[in-house]
């Protein structure tokens, strides 16, 4: 029979994610989840002891003469199973990160339990699309590209506009989306390629720098700015960089002053857990909430296995068709090399 602890851990098996505050690390996040999680699992009730038969001595009574024992046998609980005995049910609950994310960042952090972990492995490496706001500060440069960073240089911004900005932001954008073709190795002279171009679900084929799909100015109160970016193999660093170079453009320096995640993949913002809701029943819930979208992403990641699996076998039967029709040339070659026909010799012996 399982126990409720057990019932309980077979649910926590899928993908959730929470809100990672600024200034906190991820593995700091992780240690937590994975810290309620475990105090949940074990304060749960243990299962009823198994009782085991023991026998107890007995007096014949003090007037009696009779020197027999006399044994009374009973039903006792057994120890060894008890958890003062044996210590917790569980002693590690295993929590995946998905796309981490720095101490400087916030925002969506995905994570998996159980068999979501191998699912979250599949979502990385699936090129998904991240969206991000990120806020900028004209006029100063430091060394980490950040407003906390050792200040280098200041310059004026007054000559600075929207229009200018959202100018510098299009070309950068523009830049982007050539690469994003380029890494994409989809012939352009095709319709699919026209349909996913229109539809917006070109995507890198294999491993890519960084590349912006999307990025346009949602905020300008000079000196601060604000920036949303859908981009595709980011970095945080490579983020923060960006507003050090939007600034570069604009004859003047920028540093970034907070970058926060609002979408990763299918998981939004809006369906993250703050650090109050970091419990085990609110994670289940989460879990029970994302099913659906976990079981997409296992099937996707099958069918690319297999269609990877028979594009290989294709291209292993290809070369053996190539290899055997090379080898049947070349034995036709030495056939008619050994064998040459009757009018060559007759030729042959003429001359001579």
């Amino acid at each position: 029979m399982t126990t409720q602890a057990i019932r309980l851990f077979r649910k926590m098996d899928g993908l959730f994610a929470v809100y990672k505050p600024q200034g906190v690390h991820w593995k700091h996040v992780r240690d937590s989840i994975e810290t309620n999680l475990l105090k949940a699992l074990n304060s749960c009730p243990p299962p009823a002891p198994q009782l085991a038969v023991q026998f107890q001595l007995l007096s014949s009574g003090e007037n009696s003469s009779s020197k027999d024992l006399v044994l009374s046998p009973s039903m006792l609980p057994a120890l060894a199973d008890h958890p003062l005995v044996i210590g917790p049910q569980f002693h590690k609950v295993h929590v995946g990160v998905g796309h981490r994310l720095d101490a400087f960042s916030s925002g969506v952090l995905v994570l998996g339990v159980g068999k979501g972990n191998g699912v979250l492995e599949h979502l990385c490496k699936s090129h998904v699309t991240r969206d991000y706001t990120i806020e900028g500060e004209f006029g100063i440069a430091s060394d980490n590209f950040t407003d906390t960073g050792r200040v280098i240089e200041k310059t004026t911004y007054d000559h600075v506009t929207q229009d200018k900005l959202e100018r510098v932001l299009a070309m950068i954008q523009g830049a982007n989306q050539k690469a994003l073709i380029m890494y994409s190795h989809v012939d352009l002279r095709t319709q699919e390629a026209y349909d996913l171009a229109v539809r917006g679900l070109l995507y890198p084929d294999g491993k890519s720098p960084p590349i912006l799909t999307g990025l346009r100015c949602i905020h300008f109160n000079p000196p601060h700015f604000t920036l949303e970016v859908q981009c595709v193999n980011e970095t945080q660093k490579y983020l923060r960089k960006l507003i050090h170079e939007v600034g570069l453009e604009l004859r003047t320096s920028a540093v970034c002053s907070g970058v926060r995640r609002i979408r990763d993949g299918p998981f939004k913002v809006e369906d993250a857990l703050t650090r109050q809701h970091w419990t085990a029943d609110s994670i289940i819930q989460a879990i029970a909430h994302f099913r659906k979208t976990t079981r997409k992403i296992r099937k996707s990641a099958m069918y690319r296995q297999t269609a990877g699996q028979s594009n290989s076998s294709a291209e292993v039967q290809e070369q053996t068709r190539s290899q055997t029709g090379q080898s049947e040339q070349i034995n036709q070659q030495h056939v008619e090399f050994s064998n040459p026909n009757a009018d060559t010799v007759v030729d042959i012996c003429n001359k001579e």
